[in-house]
């Protein structure tokens, strides 16, 4: 009985096939095609960055480029007519054929940048790339409110604002050059303390001060950029006298009884009534019924004139 060897099978490709791969190839190298090394960049203000367009695979030689600015529903041109456009005209450079570069940067200038390439020799003739740039603004010194005078259990807030970094800052407060924890019940240090700190709005709450809250207070303002911070303001915890207080409150009542009862005296004497007369204010005694005054030259005075009716 005679064995069958089995002979290892070898497929060829046909002609279709490498019309296929032909085709296949010829598509993928004839289209323009688009990638970043970081579409997420982010910089400091004042300094540059480098916005990375790289065309990977194009037939054309001379690619049209434009760089856009998206901003605000708003969009402008950066790079057009091999030239830089508009508010970054003198500050940004093409890098290479495509890549664009932007000194001094500024916090107007974060915003989405969109590459679009235009290869009229390839099958696919557009791509595009869109780079979002995040500009981030040291904070500057914010404005720190602080009471100068708080009697003992009384409550007092603490304000430190500030409107310029990006992205928003976060606060923390001191006090004598001593950071203060979020929560004063948080830490044995301030056991004799009852504040609270919201570090994202900067307010520093006591729900009733006491004297070991007595001290110089300040705010820093702080993010990813760098940090501010505030001068010191000082603020008193006294105690409340309560003994002082009620005694000028007597004060001020027997004064108001000494001006009232002054007042009424000078009622009761007469002070206040005017008795003089002035001629001019005069008043005509009444007319009776049925007589007539008539003044004339030649009398001087009134003339009689009686009227009866029957």
């Amino acid at each position: 009985m005679a064995l069958s060897r089995r002979l290892p099978l070898r497929l060829c490709p046909g002609p279709s096939l490498l019309v296929l791969l032909l085709f296949v190839r010829s598509c993928l190298i004839e289209a323009v095609n688009l990638k970043s090394s970081n579409q997420n960049p982010v910089v400091r203000e004042f300094e540059s960055v480098e916005l990375s367009c790289i065309i990977t695979d194009s037939q054309t030689n001379d690619p049209r480029i434009e760089w856009k600015k998206i901003q605000d529903d708003q969009t402008t041109y950066v790079f057009f007519d091999n030239k830089i456009q508009g508010h970054l005209a003198g500050r940004a450079e093409l890098l290479g054929k495509t890549s664009l570069k932007i000194l001094n940067v500024t916090r107007s200038d974060t915003a989405s940048y969109r590459c679009e390439v235009v290869a009229r020799n390839d099958h696919k003739e557009i791509d595009e790339i869109v780079i979002d740039l995040t500009v981030q603004v040291k904070p500057v010194a914010p404005v720190c409110r602080v009471p100068k005078a708080v009697p003992v259990g009384k409550s007092a807030t603490l304000h430190c604002q500030e409107n310029e970094g990006y992205p928003r800052p976060h606060y923390r407060w001191y006090r004598n050059d001593i950071p203060l924890p979020t929560d004063s019940k948080a830490n044995p240090r301030f056991r004799n303390s009852s504040f609270v700190l919201n570090p994202e709005t900067g307010t520093l709450v006591f729900n009733a001060v006491h004297k070991d809250d007595t001290g110089q207070y300040y705010c820093f303002a702080t993010n990813e950029a760098g940090s501010a911070h505030c001068e010191g303001q000082e603020m008193e915890v006294y105690d409340l006298n309560i003994a002082g207080i009620i005694g000028g409150v007597l004060v001020v009542l027997a004064v108001l009884v000494l001006i009232t009862l002054g007042i009424c005296c000078a009622y009761r004497r007469g002070y206040f009534i005017n008795n003089k007369q002035n001629g001019e204010s005069y008043k005509n005694p009444g007319k009776p019924d049925g007589v007539n005054y008539i003044r004339t030259d030649d009398e001087g005075d009134f003339r009689h004139k009686s009227s009866f009716v029957i």
